[in-house]
């Protein structure tokens, strides 16, 4: 593992500190106490230079085995953000531009006993812009976020967290670091890559089956045959299959079938039934010598969407069912739980998503602005029951289709579903959020004779791309092209309906801040309800650490400086004068706490 503390410079030598790795350069000038809370009053914009400087980081390590021994030594990246050129002992072995990938050079020829690796990044936001130019053939809009959000431009053009550039609910802060784990592999004939089961239920046969796939690197240039040994002791099956590897990236795909005399208990839902799961060995043992034994749990459920007619109504229902039991799905929508990736730990998402679930909720959708979660985000779901609509990184915008670009979407999308298709919490895949209502509602003021070129760009993306990968590598679960969408009737319509806030079809998002939120006429009765919400200010608590005493005021600079929703704080007021007596007191203290206050209770 190269985890740990590497030195971090930047562009110009003129800041040299420790970084550390996984981590981003923003914390570890925290951490150094070279820079204050990033989070603290108006720094967000103080600290624009760090996002607009080109860092380094790099460190020598001794190789702990040795290497003749070896017959391919990779440098294996989880995640490195964004945009960097890798080199090991001065010479280049590749560059990186997408956040959501996972990279693996080949260093065998170049590994020595001491070495020297160095991560030079890119800024983000420098490169974004000059994608953006390098782009002549039509412009790929939004170019810029709206003033109030003080972000930075060009996100659709980066492979990286979208919100990092600014939203209408948080900061910008475009990192650069290594954001997940970095390590040196060493492996003979052949290495696992990614592991998976999925479970199937053959109703006719009442038979319960998982499919269990198997990625490897296969160094040797023959084919290498071997048997698999598949047991799960509390179902008393276990069974051993005859496989044979082909030399690259060789895969192994099989079907295990459930003892019948075995109970087997399915994963429910929160608040639906238990989340069992079966531990679970799989042994891999090949002609070439060495076997690999894989141990992981094996979850037992289906899910089905349902879009049927209904009677006595126009449109087509939008819902889901587990097990064969349609299930009510209570909610809310998950943006990262920090700007800063590193920053979030076990015991953040632990307490985020037990409180939802304390709250009865039983489902999140991971939302298209933010990050694919780590893995034990995941996991966390699986053990309580939430159930994930997982969104596709993508939101609000028009993305470009060169090939470049494409080829980068194909990897990532291939390797986050080969990532994360074992997770029974995981319901369903959405290929983006809101670019389907981007183009419909015609956002962007794309005059009409243009409208056909990103229509054809938004069918390549989500449907000829994203989609293809996705029904490839995962029959077990449902996958739509947008939210809000029409579902199958914005598939009869090219993917692109006319109004993809149609409330008798598929999901609706739902957003009417001058209505008075309290009157339940005012929201739609809709299939799906995906999102809909108003904002509050967070509790003074939490403001109190990152503000000083002259921001404790609703109209103060510091309070005008943290909405990036056009009009949102008197909207909230608004909202607040509808039922209540704006606060009068003469502390001003006391009136700003009660403000607060009262925007929650909206």
């Amino acid at each position: 593992s190269l985890r740990g503390s590497w030195r971090l410079g930047n562009g110009n030598g003129s800041v040299v500190l420790r970084g550390e790795v996984p981590g981003c350069v923003h914390t570890a000038l925290h951490r150094w106490g070279l820079i204050q809370d990033p989070y603290y009053r108006f720094n967000d914009v103080m600290y624009r230079w760090i996002s607009l400087d080109n860092w380094t980081y790099s460190r020598t390590f001794k190789t702990p085995f040795d290497v003749r021994k070896w017959q391919k030594v990779n440098l294996v990246f989880e995640g490195v953000d964004t945009v960097a050129q890798i080199l090991i002992n001065n010479i280049t072995l590749g560059r990186t531009d997408n956040m959501f990938n996972r990279y693996s050079f080949d260093i065998t020829s170049v590994i020595k006993e001491v070495n020297f690796v160095e991560v030079r990044f890119l800024s983000a936001v420098s490169y974004a812009a000059e994608q953006s130019r390098c782009h002549k053939a039509y412009s790929i809009p939004p170019a810029c976020p709206p003033p109030v959000q003080k972000g930075e431009c060009h996100a659709n053009f980066i492979r990286k967290e979208q919100c990092s550039f600014s939203w209408d609910w948080g900061p910008s802060f475009p990192t650069q670091g290594i954001w997940k784990d970095v390590r040196i592999e060493a492996y003979n004939h052949y290495h696992l890559i990614y592991f998976s089961s999925t479970s199937f239920f053959e109703k006719s046969a009442h038979q319960w089956s998982l499919e269990i796939e198997s990625i490897f690197d296969v160094v040797s240039s023959k084919p290498i045959t071997g048997l698999v040994t598949v047991n799960i002791p509390k179902l008393q099956t276990r069974q051993t299959f005859s496989v044979k590897l082909q030399p690259g990236e060789g895969s192994i795909v099989l079907l295990v079938n459930i003892n019948k005399s075995s109970t087997v208990e399915a994963w429910w839902p929160n608040g639906h039934g238990k989340q069992t799961g079966y531990n679970m060995t799989t042994t891999f043992i090949m002609e070439a010598g060495y076997q690999i034994e894989k141990s992981s749990k094996a979850y037992f459920r289906t899910v089905e969407l349902v879009q049927e007619p209904i009677p006595g109504s126009p449109g087509l229902s939008f819902y889901f069912r587990i097990n064969g039991r349609p299930i009510f799905i209570k909610g809310s929508n998950w943006i990262p739980a920090d700007s800063f990736q590193d920053r979030v730990t076990y015991d953040t998402l632990w307490l985020l998503l037990k409180s939802a679930a304390d709250a009865n909720m039983n489902t999140l959708r991971v939302w298209g602005g933010g990050v694919y979660e780590q893995d034990e985000f995941y996991d966390i779901c699986d053990e309580i029951g939430i159930m994930i609509w997982q969104d596709f990184m993508f939101a609000c915008a028009l993305y470009p289709t060169d090939q470049y670009y494409l080829e980068s979407i194909r990897t990532e999308v291939s390797h986050q579903v080969r990532r994360l298709k074992s997770h029974p919490s995981i319901i369903l895949w959405s290929g983006n959020n809101e670019n389907e209502a981007a183009i419909a509602s015609n956002w962007f003021s794309i005059p009409y004779a243009e409208r056909e070129v990103y229509i054809k760009d938004y069918v390549m993306l989500y449907v000829k791309n994203i989609r293809e990968i996705v029904l490839t590598e995962d029959k077990s679960r449902p996958f739509i092209a947008s939210s809000p969408t029409n579902g199958l009737e914005s598939v009869k319509e090219g993917w692109l309906s006319q109004n993809p806030y149609d409330t008798h079809y598929g999901d609706t998002h739902f957003y009417d801040y001058s209505s008075d939120c309290w009157n339940w006429t005012v929201y739609p009765k809709t299939r799906f309800a995906s999102e809909y919400g108003f904002q509050s200010w967070p509790s003074f608590s939490t403001i109190e650490k990152v503000s000083s005493t002259e921001d404790w005021s609703y109209t103060s600079n510091f309070s005008l400086h943290r909405q990036h929703h056009e009009n949102g704080n008197d909207q909230m007021l608004q909202q607040i004068g509808h039922h209540f007596k704006l606060p009068k007191s003469t502390d001003p203290i006391k009136k700003f706490k009660d403000m607060i206050y009262l925007t929650q209770v909206m």
